[in-house]
């Protein structure tokens, strides 16, 4: 089943600024929210499917790629939603943000959400790597393995940040919900608020005992090997993203994202221009005169190619297809080859004789009025 139009989802224009995305963000976590539909499917699945929807359309990475690839640009391991890695506890951090911290729906309906209530669910940094790419890589798409160093879950103590289990005792001050309610009298009667707990700092429970490791953290230094697939007709400079391939969080939280930033690895021989491929061909005066056959380099290896008779200097040639594709799409482009006349620097007497017999015949005396199109005239036809 196809996903629907993220700006559907959330009843916005593709011209919606931030400020409208998250308004309308909020009413419709506010109204499928399942403390608020318990044991509604199809709410639960509205309400994750807003999630989904807000967790790209908020980011602007992921927001310009969607709106350039559509659903594509944010899938197979790029860009997250709820389809693509996220779960309740993902969907949930994003309140603090929407709402200003805390939970709040722990105050707007009872706190019905259970063991997630108002614990304060924490997320990893993100991290930014680098990934070279040469021309090939990038027309037939390719699957990398990096070592990345980053913060893993303590071996020791599993993430947990205490010695032991015996170290764990629920926080007295707010019983284990992770948050604490204040009630203040005002002028238009009691007003009912809810914050982040102060001892215990969201997390509804009080270690006594660290864990010698991390000391506490549930974090060390480590490195883990993570498989990348890039699809072709990526770009130099262009960012993709893994869900939760980042840093991990403290404690059990939510992992941050990897950043792979796109580098393009220069070719001996040919020139990308967006989708097209460049090559520069230089053949000597004779054969262009005369006509040949010559081998050019193309991404997929050599081509052969037909030199016609009386070829001018600044004729393009085309191979069809034989260029770059756009991201997820079937549409490649095509290699260009500039054919180049090689004019010598130095001649030796019996070339130069020949020459001089050459520069007299009426045929090689330049015409004007006969000649092909200008270069730049070939090339406006081209692309028009």
């Amino acid at each position: 089943m196809s996903k629907r139009d993220y700006y559907d989802v959330l009843g916005v224009s593709r011209q919606a600024d931030a400020a409208e995305i998250k308004s309308a963000y909020r009413k419709l976590a506010i109204k499928y929210h399942p403390d608020k539909n318990p044991g509604n499917a199809e709410a639960e699945e509205k309400f994750k499917e807003a999630a989904e929807a807000y967790e790209v359309l908020s980011n602007p990475d992921k927001k310009a790629r969607y709106d350039q690839f559509g659903h594509a640009g944010n899938s197979a391991g790029f860009g997250g939603g709820a389809g693509g890695g996220m779960n309740m506890d993902d969907i949930f951090s994003q309140f603090g943000d929407i709402f200003g911290g805390g939970n709040p729906f722990e105050s707007f309906f009872g706190g019905g959400g259970g063991s997630r209530g108002g614990r304060r669910v924490q997320k990893g940094t993100n991290l930014r790597i680098k990934v070279k790419l040469t021309l090939e890589e990038i027309a037939k798409g390719v699957e990398k393995k990096v070592k990345v160093n980053k913060q893993v879950v303590c071996h020791t103590c599993d993430g947990t940040g205490a010695k032991d289990k015996s170290s764990f005792h629920t926080c007295k001050t707010c019983g284990g919900q992770g948050s604490v309610r204040r009630v203040t009298n005002t002028i238009l009667g009691q007003m009912q608020t809810t914050s982040t707990c102060p001892t215990c700092n969201g997390e509804g429970v009080e270690i006594t005992a660290k864990c010698t490791t991390c000391r506490g953290d549930g974090l060390e230094r480590g490195e883990e090997t993570i498989s990348i697939n890039i699809p072709a007709g990526v770009s130099e400079g262009m960012q993709l993203s893994m869900s939760g391939k980042g840093n991990a969080a403290p404690r059990g939280g939510i992992p941050g994202d990897l950043i792979i930033l796109v580098e393009e690895v220069p070719h001996e021989s040919l020139k990308r221009d967006g989708i097209n491929v460049i090559y520069d061909l230089y053949i000597n005066f004779a054969d262009a005169a005369l006509g040949t056959s010559v081998e050019v380099p193309t991404i997929d290896g050599k081509a052969k190619i037909k030199i016609d008779p009386g070829t001018q200097g600044g004729k393009i040639l085309r191979l069809k297809g034989k260029g770059i594709p756009e991201v997820n799409s079937y549409h490649k482009g095509d290699q260009l080859i500039y054919v180049n006349i090689w004019t010598p620097k130095a001649v030796s007497s019996e070339e130069r004789e020949i020459l001089e017999k050459l520069k007299g015949s009426a045929n090689f005396k330049p015409q004007p009025g006969k000649s092909e199109k200008s270069f730049f005239e070939r090339i406006k036809e081209y692309f028009e």
